[in-house]
């Protein structure tokens, strides 16, 4: 699953011209891998979700219960 997600990330940068946003769909499919394999079937990632209380976060995890489980603030590698 690692080694996958490295990869995704590797391809990227080797293009020569990403963003920030450019890794996002790579750090979502590994979430969605990593809640897979912990049997977490309904766990729902937002990309880019509204504003919240504590600013613009990335990411929004949820637990398929309309429950709110975390928030991610992504980086480009480096």
């Amino acid at each position: 699953m690692l080694k996958k997600y490295l990869q995704s990330i590797f391809d990227v940068e080797s293009q020569g011209d990403s963003r920030e946003e450019s890794y996002y769909s790579s750090l979502e499919a590994l979430i969605k891998e990593l809640a897979d394999d912990l049997s977490k079937k309904s766990v729902v990632v937002t990309t880019l979700p509204k504003k919240t209380e504590g600013g613009n976060p990335d990411f929004r995890i949820w637990d398929g219960k309309q429950k709110v489980v975390g928030y991610i603030e992504a980086k480009k590698p480096g």
